[in-house]
């Protein structure tokens, strides 16, 4: 995987007590159609996409790209996560040279609420820090988005800042595999 180093992909499908993590299907089609086209997913990713511009732009196979996992819950997709490097432009940043993975994840509105995005992260994240070692992880959300909020907490992250961007403020936080010392 270019994007995150030296990742052989897709990895094996990982499996958790309820959910499966994989690499995205034809299958799949018609749920990254629902997750995008969806007002309550949208409401703080800038909206929702209108539903017939994504049958014509949604390819057979959507999000079959490295980084990219599909949740399924008996068989059926629910959701989505990635694992990309943050884009140098946006504000936020560890590194002065930037490039931090970064964890994104979103899930459709009737799986909200079961603990499918915690288990579904946790996974990812373990499956992260397995196969990059010492690596940090960071991740961005507005500050009114209470539900990523609390979930960025239960798995871990910390605050790094919190800054202006899409009209809205955001908060800034990193998560490591690795126990600080001392």
């Amino acid at each position: 995987m270019t994007e995150l180093g030296r990742v052989v992909w897709p990895p094996a499908p990982i499996r958790t007590e309820r959910l499966v993590l994989r690499e995205s299907e034809a299958r799949d089609r018609a749920a990254f159609i629902e997750l995008f086209a969806s007002p309550e997913v949208g409401t703080y990713i800038g909206g929702p996409r209108p539903r017939d511009e994504l049958e014509r732009a949604v390819p057979e196979v959507p999000g079959r790209r490295p980084g990219l996992f599909v949740i399924e819950r008996d068989a059926v997709m629910i959701g989505m996560i990635t694992l990309d490097r943050r884009d140098a432009e946006r504000p936020g940043h560890l590194r002065p040279d930037a490039g931090e993975a970064e964890l994104g994840y979103l899930f459709l509105p009737q799986a909200w609420g079961r603990g499918y995005a915690a288990e579904a992260c946790a996974a990812a994240l373990g499956w992260f820090a397995d196969t990059l070692p010492g690596e940090p992880v960071v991740l961005c959300t507005q500050t009114a988005n209470d539900r990523a909020m609390r979930l960025a907490a239960k798995l871990g992250f910390t605050e790094v800042e919190r800054f202006e961007e899409y009209g809205a403020e955001q908060w800034f936080g990193v998560w490591s595999s690795v126990t600080p010392s001392g």
